[in-house]
């Protein structure tokens, strides 16, 4: 069964690629615009105390945003094997992109309405939030390699024109819900709402669009078209994983725990890092308060700035490029430099859990965890299609996801220390030591992956290797964080 392939280009694309640009936006902000306030929303008063929350502990909060963001990981391995082998890639975004919309809607139900039972309609809610992603994470993002033929040079430059739409979605996502949220006075059901027109917003451009400008892309499952291909070239014979190949899975493995000690760190932005942001933190400026929102949107930013300028230093090193590992070692050194921001803060308030800390220590620490990604999980994921064996390259794919996962889970857990409820002096104090810790895990982290590169260079034999020019590196370079961006947001 042959597929059809869109007509018509824009800007030198097929314009199929600015519809799934679009589309990837609107559910980016929606998703990006929901885990800004989930753990706001969780530990803030219940409606009976004048507040718009559920009233958990930061803790308890804290644990619960770690098991969300680890299936949010998760779950995409069964979404793509559904769509690979059942559903196609069409269908399983729309079907994904409406359980996500509900999620969000009843994410965003009134307490009114169910009183007594807001706990529940919340992991209902956020159940079916979860199972739409695993459809339609993966899935979007693989629509747009579909659009171009194996060797088209045009690729590259449009996994960046697709990451440019993740991270607008992400960088507007916390500017307009924290302004709705603080339109109606707290009222976080406010911004869940927000969050889900965002995603019938992408739902609306498929449905009215998908057909049109995709062709038939995306509506066969793969797995059929993969039997088509089997059967024209004859059954491929198995063979056992060479002593290169084992050598190579085993890098994949060690950075893979490395991998998770950066993302643990990282993935308090949202987390105990967005508590600070709106507890201890002074957001006035002049007379107006920033919303503490916000400042989830810097990543996004500092992403789109400083993308193209990280692959064009690592482009003009030539042959002093570090290697792959050596990129991951200042990753996670960089990631402690940004903990060292954070301890700052908490030393500013000299102890005094009535102060307020400077907001610039969190934009100095947003910056410098930026920076560390750039080193770090563009360069995982390049180094994931270097060394995996071609026939197990989605396994070892879907390895790399596993270790995101359990990343996010073990990043709520260590938020969590933060304690169940008590004195805000002692919060503050426990902040003090989870920002120490992780500072000084990931920097020793990074000497020891350090002096473990050149051995973890010998067992790649050879596939980090290759030369390119100068323009095709950083064309490459660009492309391989665009892709990781789609992977990741």
């Amino acid at each position: 069964m042959s597929v059809a392939k869109p007509q018509g280009t824009m800007l030198g694309h097929p314009k199929g690629l600015f519809l799934l640009f679009t589309t990837e936006l609107w559910e980016r902000f929606s998703y990006y615009a929901m885990r800004a306030i989930l753990v706001l929303y969780l530990v803030d008063a219940v409606q009976s105390q004048g507040g718009h929350g559920l009233g958990w502990t930061q803790a308890d909060a804290l644990s619960l945003y770690g098991t969300f963001t680890g299936l949010v990981y998760l779950t995409p391995l069964i979404g793509g094997w559904l769509a690979d082998t059942y559903l196609g890639q069409r269908k399983a975004i729309v079907i994904g992109g409406a359980l996500m919309a509900a999620g969000q809607f009843i994410l965003g139900t009134p307490h009114a309405w169910v009183q007594g039972m807001e706990t529940e309609v919340f992991y209902v809610g956020l159940g079916v939030l979860i199972l739409g992603n695993g459809l339609f994470k993966p899935n979007i993002s693989t629509m747009v390699g579909d659009l171009y033929e194996e060797g088209d040079h045009r690729r590259d430059g449009a996994f960046t024109i697709f990451y440019m739409g993740i991270n607008v979605g992400a960088f507007l996502s916390g500017i307009i819900v924290g302004s709705v949220v603080a339109y109606f006075d707290g009222n976080f059901q406010a911004g869940f709402l927000c969050a889900g027109i965002g995603m019938v917003l992408s739902l609306i451009i498929q449905f009215v669009f998908a057909q049109k400008l995709l062709g038939d892309i995306g509506r066969v499952p793969a797995a059929q078209l993969e039997k088509e291909k089997a059967a024209e070239r004859g059954e491929i014979r198995k063979e056992p994983l060479t002593k290169v190949e084992r050598d190579r899975i085993k890098v994949i493995m060690i950075m893979g725990l490395f991998t998770i000690i950066f993302w643990a760190g990282f993935e308090q932005a949202g987390g105990l890092m967005n508590l600070f942001t709106n507890d201890f933190t002074d957001r006035m400026i002049g007379s107006w308060e920033v919303p503490t929102t916000w400042f989830q949107s810097l990543n996004a930013m500092f992403i789109v700035i400083f993308a193209p300028v990280v692959a064009s230093i690592w482009i003009r090193l030539g042959k002093n490029e570090p290697n792959s590992p050596v990129k991951f070692a200042l990753g996670l050194i960089l990631l402690g430099i940004g903990f060292l921001f954070m301890i700052g803060a908490v030393l500013e308030m000299g102890g005094d859990a009535s102060a307020k800390s400077s907001m610039w220590w969190l934009v100095g620490a947003y910056f410098f965890h930026t920076m560390g990604e750039l080193c770090l999980s563009p360069i995982g994921l390049s180094m994931v299609t270097k060394l995996a064996p071609l026939r197990i390259a989605s396994l070892m794919m879907g390895a790399w996801f596993l270790f995101v996962a359990a990343a996010n889970k073990i990043g709520g857990v260590v938020g969590s220390f933060i304690g169940h409820g008590g004195a805000k002096e002692e919060q503050l104090a426990n902040a003090m030591s989870i920002f120490a810790g992780i500072a000084i895990t990931a920097a020793l982290s990074g000497v020891i992956l350090y002096f473990m590169s050149d051995k973890l260079v010998d067992w790649m034999h050879g596939a980090e290797d290759g030369h390119h020019t100068e323009e095709e590196a950083l064309e490459e370079e660009i492309a391989i964080t665009a892709e990781h961006e789609a992977i990741k947001r």
